[in-house]
């Protein structure tokens, strides 16, 4: 028998999470306790952590504030939390056991340590400049797969829960609820190019109306139609060649908080790249901009994503490291994986040129003392448009020219 020829195509796979997951849950309402306090104060110090599961919620975390506003907004924390669950969905007596308006909300918070503080604040700790709130190493990653510069599987399975969300609230699949999961499987050619959609997996909470065999059936039909096919590119999906599981297990009414707990800070592949490229391991949501793990993230994600939109490479990996209360970054590093037009010691002198690596140069130039914070918990923290507002500042392309321009291209 003759030897089959190894083509070089693999797959590759992500998943995404709804608003209404639980971990998402916890997720947000730490980013609006964040935000409520920024709102008033665009100082405070937040490490807000959630602890979500049937019937009760947990706020926990290291918070200092600077003004009786801030103090106010800390104290309406409770408030807070009802109205962020019941944005997601969670209302009402629907047998969810989790709702905004009966579940119980625990607080306990104190002020952040003073030997971290002194190290983030200017003229406090060793060094005059205000240095990061800790040690630690950043990813940022782009690639010329989708226009948004994000890889195809997470760009997809982000792009499923969101229209999973826009179905449920329009109330076009009655009786879906918050709770639900994605992921998609792309194969790629030996050339790292996206070539077909494989499988396609979601999985959504429903009311007990869709239980059994014959109910499931015609929940995943509706599913296909008005979640999936809309979210998919025609040229790469093939009705014909795809596999497709909703609900595989055959039935999901129990989820969301009560289904499973919910702890801030566990999806962060959900929340980067789903898997693409490297993670440091610091998670985002609570986090004030001064804590590294959320704006040396973010800045990262801005420089490669520059880097990408300016031909210097068609992927880009970007690496920044810190040491706490030390403002300049212990290293930078680019790995372009053989796609670089330059060399990526070039590439690396021009992020130290034309991007402010700081903490309070990255704060200042992506503008991340403002309450932007909330629309990050859900649906990625990448891959968005620039709002009005400033939020998802570091999507913007605004330094390729000048990139481009400096590699002489």
């Amino acid at each position: 028998m003759a030897k089959r020829k190894d083509s070089g195509h693999y797959l590759f796979t992500s998943e995404s999470v709804s608003m209404g997951h639980p971990d998402k849950v916890s997720d947000q309402i730490s980013d609006a306790i964040l935000d409520s306090l920024l709102a008033v104060d665009p100082n405070a110090r937040v490490a807000c952590e959630t602890f979500c599961t049937t019937g009760l919620v947990v706020v926990g975390g290291e918070i200092t504030v600077h003004n009786q506003k801030a103090v106010e907004a800390l104290n309406n924390a409770e408030f807070t939390v009802r109205d962020t669950i019941r944005d997601i969905g969670y209302t009402g007596d629907l047998g969810m056991k989790f709702d905004a308006d009966s579940c119980g909300v625990m607080r306990t918070m104190h002020s952040q340590s003073t030997d971290i503080s002194q190290g983030v604040t200017a003229g406090k700790g060793l060094h005059k400049e205000q240095g990061a709130g800790d040690q630690g190493l950043m990813f940022g990653y782009a690639c010329s797969e989708t226009p948004s510069l994000m890889p195809l599987t997470i760009d997809l399975s982000h792009k499923l829960v969101a229209q999973h969300a826009k179905i449920r609230q329009a109330n076009k699949i009655k009786g879906l609820r918050p709770d639900a999961k994605s992921q998609v499987t792309v194969q790629y050619d030996k050339n790292h190019k996206p070539v077909r959609i494989d499988t396609v997996v979601l999985s959504t909470q429903h009311a007990p109306m869709w239980n059994g065999k014959a109910k499931q059936a015609q929940l995943k039909k509706a599913v296909i139609k008005h979640i999936i096919e809309p979210c998919m590119p025609k040229k790469m999906y093939d009705p014909k060649n795809v596999t497709i599981h909703v609900n595989p297990t055959g039935q999901f009414e129990v989820g969301g908080p009560h289904g499973d707990v919910g702890l801030t800070g566990r999806k962060i592949i959900v929340d980067t790249y789903g898997g693409r490229g490297r993670h440091g391991g610091g998670a985002f949501s609570g986090k004030d901009p001064s804590k590294v793990d959320r704006s040396a993230a973010y800045m990262g994600r801005y420089i490669a994503k520059n880097i990408v939109a300016a031909g210097l490479a068609e992927i880009c990996e970007v690496q920044l490291s810190y040491a706490i209360g030390v403002a300049q970054p212990t290293s930078v590093h680019v790995e372009t994986f053989e796609t670089g037009k330059i060399d990526e010691s070039t590439i690396s002198r021009l992020v130290r040129e034309h991007f402010p690596l700081t903490p309070v140069g990255i704060i200042k130039h992506l503008g991340l003392r403002k309450p932007i914070y909330t629309k990050t918990a859900a649906h990625g923290h990448f891959g968005r448009k620039p709002g009005a507002d400033g939020s998802f500042s570091w999507e913007k392309t605004d330094r390729a020219a000048r990139l481009k321009k400096a590699a002489k291209l």
